[in-house]
C-alpha cells in the first residue's frame, strides 16, 4: 500500500461560500498525485488535501492557499463598493 499525506486546511471568513465557489472549477482540474476535496460549513471553509508524497502535498496546497486568498480579497472589495 502506497503511503498518503494527508493536510487539512480550514479558512474562517465571512465571504466562505464565495471562496467556495471560486475554488469549485479547479476541483475538476488534476494536480499531480494528489486528491483535493472543498466543504463550506459555518463561516469555514475547509480544503482537504490527499498526497502520494509532501512534495505534491505542499504544491497543492500553496495553490489553493494562494486561490483562496485572491477569491476572498475579490469578495471583500466588491463588498466595499
Amino acid at each position: 500500500m502506497t503511503q498518503t499525506h494527508r493536510a487539512t486546511l480550514t479558512l474562517r471568513t465571512e465571504h466562505a461560500e464565495v471562496v467556495s465557489r471560486a475554488l469549485s472549477p479547479e476541483l475538476t482540474e488534476k494536480i499531480p498525485r494528489t486528491k483535493v476535496d472543498v466543504t463550506t460549513r459555518d463561516g469555514e471553509v475547509v480544503i482537504g488535501v490527499d498526497a502520494e508524497d509532501l512534495t505534491a502535498l505542499r504544491a497543492a496546497l500553496n495553490s489553493y492557499i494562494r486561490w483562496s486568498n485572491v477569491a476572498e480579497e475579490t469578495a471583500e472589495e466588491v463588498g466595499r463598493r
